[in-house]
């Protein structure tokens, strides 16, 4: 499923900026898709914590492998050797059981998203182990499709911005900030181009 806004977004990101305009035009039939699935987009993006777009998704496909069925109640049931084998860390094994207990006692209020800003979903995701501000920015821009998140500790985004306006030179948050100004309020939308711009495989959680 493509965000409703897809396209105005992509219209005003080109008329505002000369390399969303190329990126655009690069990726003409490239959007962002959800999977349409809360707790397995969470899932995914603890399995994509500091490793590659590449490695993420052969770990993913291993554990689709051993457990066909990802849920909560399956994940929780899953031997952690058995998670082990498919190549994540006991660390993650840890944190997909924890966001699993979660789900299972309705700690997360799926049905409150819709009513709640950026920030207090963000707060409330923080509180599962192993979910930081990265991993709930990824959930709010791949399965809410908030259209406005920039995820400042991106090491990717990063990378995209110093390539495409730097000249390579290092980005701080700061200098992000005031590059990602004439993109709002399609945040969202200008990094998922900035990614595709460095991964011929479309980032998706």
């Amino acid at each position: 499923m493509t965000p409703q806004y897809w396209t105005q977004a992509t219209q005003e990101l080109a008329a505002c900026d000369p390399v969303m305009h190329q990126l655009i035009g690069q990726f003409p039939d490239a959007t962002l898709v959800s999977r349409g699935c809360a707790f397995t987009t969470l899932a995914r993006s603890i399995v994509g914590q500091q490793i590659s777009v590449k490695a993420a998704e052969s770990v993913w496909q291993k554990v689709i492998g051993a457990i066909p069925d990802i849920t909560p109640h399956t994940i929780a049931a899953a031997e952690q050797d058995l998670l082990r084998t498919c190549g994540l860390s006991a660390r993650k094994v840890t944190y997909l059981q924890d966001l699993s207990r979660h789900f299972r006692e309705g700690d997360l209020s799926e049905t409150a998203w819709g009513e709640m800003n950026d920030e207090a979903v963000i707060k409330q995701l923080i509180q599962v182990k192993g979910i930081g501000r990265w991993t709930a920015e990824m959930f709010l821009i791949f399965h809410l499709h908030r259209p406005d998140v920039l995820p400042l500790d991106d090491i990717g985004l990063q990378r995209a911005m110093s390539l495409h306006y730097l000249d390579k030179q290092p980005v701080d948050k700061n200098i992000m900030l005031e590059l990602a100004k004439p993109w709002q309020p399609w945040r969202s939308v200008a990094t998922w181009y900035l990614w595709r711009s460095l991964d011929p495989l479309p980032v998706a959680y």
